[in-house]
């Protein structure tokens, strides 16, 4: 087949394999139809039922091709034909999950394509009786250490094979999921970007590497092929390290060179609002994918994160119920259920979704991170350590798990523990306040009273989605008698909670009017600390303290005593502090704004 200026051929080690390789742009959208819909079929063939579904579904989302254009299945090796017989019959019972009948009647098969099902029918049928053993003992303190005991026989013999140079691009990649799974991680990225190379159209071999790269300065010295998969591989792990901005610009590229049908490019930047906490951008998104592909189940538990977050109860029964009537023995359907019980605080059913979610696949991420909120929930924290730590496993750049450590260990009243798991956290997410202002409450506990405050600030500069972080600062300021300070941080809070016009805790609002009362009162600025103890008034807990100040500031008055005028200018409050009338009055920042913990 000839293949375009911007498509260049690239043999596979595998004989009569056709594979293209396209370069990195996608100039020519029919030709990488051609080869995802080659790649699904080749794919299925062996078994890779989700890099299969990813292709055509893929494939799905671009225009059809007329006949002329459809390309021939690969041609038949001599090999391929007399294991032809086995191969049928053991692909047979590899459908139905007999991996270990599908083995047997593939010894000794020559052809590359049998000798993958039979690798891969041994590495499944170790891993299905590993989990079965999981699921056996699955319970909150079960640590469920059980290991696939057909990992080093195979690691051995593919071991032997990849020095030959006898492995295809298929073969490299089970090669790399045995290393993975052998917790020998850094073969396995060499392994998986050998695949790469060797088999460029493969997704399965991209994930697993995405699986194992923790931060963006491991991608940089990544040696991977220039072809257009890149480009999803970039999104999707752009996506996995919270680098959102570069993701979406990714994705927006992908959608304007044709791909703007494509369900998987759809959900994953609904998943990546998600992670910023663009709520509504996420739920506005996922309401379409629904529309788009009604039966679609694949993220709809981090949809469900979504209307449980809102409080959306019928939103989030519908889509439970939904769910149940597509599959209701799908890890994604029971997580809907669970969280939907969650939010009804049915704590324990909820945990009992999660179970089953696990159940279904033990290595499943969110199942773990979610039971292990049930179980905080449910102030059982031993089992909520257990859940956490078995997510961190499956994946350690999940930063809920770092962060409900932390929480865990908070409760326990362990600060040095729940520092480390903390600042875990935050190197996950460093521009998430909730993150810093964790930390910063670990450092006052620890009486590293400097820290605290990077922390606190650092939490407001990055945008405090709680409004926590200022207040906690000029408690902090307060308590160090650094009056000054304390007072900018409150009325920075103050002006802040009304420009946004959303409700906020009174009580927090009520602290900071009393302070900066109290402030003014003692710097004998009466007319701003008459301002606030007005407000004072609003508030039960501070009423009668400002009553109390009103009825001093009026006695000094009548006597005479004449207001300062040596405060500095930044301290003075607007005149008024009604919703109406926002404050526009800027103060100074404080000096800690260029430091980050």
């Amino acid at each position: 087949m000839a293949a375009s200026p911007s498509v260049v051929p690239v043999a596979l080690t595998t004989p009569g394999v056709p594979i293209l390789s396209a370069s990195g742009d996608f100039s020519n959208l029919r030709e990488i139809k051609k080869q995802l819909l080659l790649i699904a079929g080749l794919t299925r063939e062996r078994g890779l039922l989700h890099s299969s579904k990813w292709s055509a579904e893929l494939a799905f989302s671009l225009p059809a091709l007329p006949l002329v254009e459809l390309q021939p299945p690969p041609p038949m090796t001599e090999e391929d034909a007399q294991d032809m017989d086995a191969y049928t019959l053991a692909k047979a019972y590899f459908d139905v999950k007999e991996y270990d009948r599908a083995a047997h009647f593939l010894h000794g098969c020559n052809s590359k394509k049998a000798y993958f099902l039979y690798m891969y029918s041994r590495y499944l049928s170790g891993e299905k009786k590993k989990d079965d053993e999981t699921v056996d003992s699955l319970g909150p303190l079960e640590k469920g250490q059980v290991k696939n005991e057909a990992l080093r026989e195979l690691r051995v013999e593919l071991s032997k094979k990849h020095q030959a140079r006898e492995l295809d691009g298929f073969g490299l990649y089970l090669y790399g999921v045995v290393l993975r799974k052998l917790d020998l991680v850094k073969e396995a990225i060499d392994v998986f970007v050998e695949a790469t190379h060797v088999l460029p159209l493969h997704w399965g071999a991209w994930l697993e590497l995405c699986n194992l790269i923790t931060d963006k300065e491991m991608l940089k010295f990544l040696s991977l092929p220039d072809t257009w998969m890149k480009e999803f591989f970039l999104a999707h792990i752009y996506t996995e390290l919270q680098l959102i901005e570069e993701a979406l610009q990714k994705y927006q590229n992908l959608i304007d060179v044709g791909f703007s049908k494509s369900s998987y490019i759809v959900s994953q930047i609904a998943v990546a609002y998600h992670n910023i906490r663009d709520i509504d951008k996420a739920l506005s998104i996922f309401n379409e994918l629904r529309k788009q592909d009604p039966y679609r189940i694949e993220n709809m538990d981090t949809f469900s994160n979504l209307l449980y977050v809102r409080s959306m109860k019928s939103e989030l029964s519908y889509l439970a119920h939904n769910l149940c009537e597509i599959d209701k023995y799908r890890v994604e359907t029971c997580c809907v259920i669970g969280n939907y019980y969650s939010l009804r605080s049915q704590h324990e059913k909820a945990a009992l979704y999660f179970q089953r979610a696990l159940k279904l696949n033990p290595r499943y991420l969110g199942a773990w991170t979610l039971m292990g909120h049930e179980y905080m929930e449910m102030k059982n924290t031993s089992a909520a350590i257990q859940a956490y730590r078995h997510a961190i496993e499956v994946n350690k750049r999940d930063y809920r798990a770092w962060y409900g450590l932390g929480q865990t260990y908070e409760i326990l009243k362990m600060p040095f523990y729940c520092l480390y798991y903390y600042r875990r956290a935050h190197q996950l997410r460093p521009n998430d306040s909730r993150m810093l202002v964790a930390l910063g409450e670990c450092y006052e506990k620890l009486n590293q009273l400097v820290e605290a405050k990077k922390c606190y600030w650092r939490a407001y500069a990055v945008g405090d989605v709680e409004k926590m972080a200022l207040v906690k600062l000029a408690k902090l300021h307060e308590q160090l008698t650094e009056s000054e300070q304390a007072a900018q941080c409150y009325i920075k809070y103050i002006q802040d909670i009304y420009t946004c016009g959303e409700i906020v805790e009174h009580l927090e609002e009520s602290t900071a009017f009393r302070y900066l009362a109290q402030y003014y009162f003692k710097c004998k600025l009466w007319d701003e600390a008459s301002t606030c103890a007005q407000k004072c008034c609003a508030f039960n807990d501070t009423r009668e303290e400002g009553k109390a100040l009103l009825r001093q500031i009026l006695q000094l008055r009548n006597q005479g005593e004449t207001p300062s005028t040596e405060m500095p200018a930044p301290f003075f409050l607007p005149a008024s502090l009604s919703a109406n009338n926002t404050p526009t009055r800027r103060v100074s920042p404080l000096n800690l704004s260029s430091v980050t913990p």
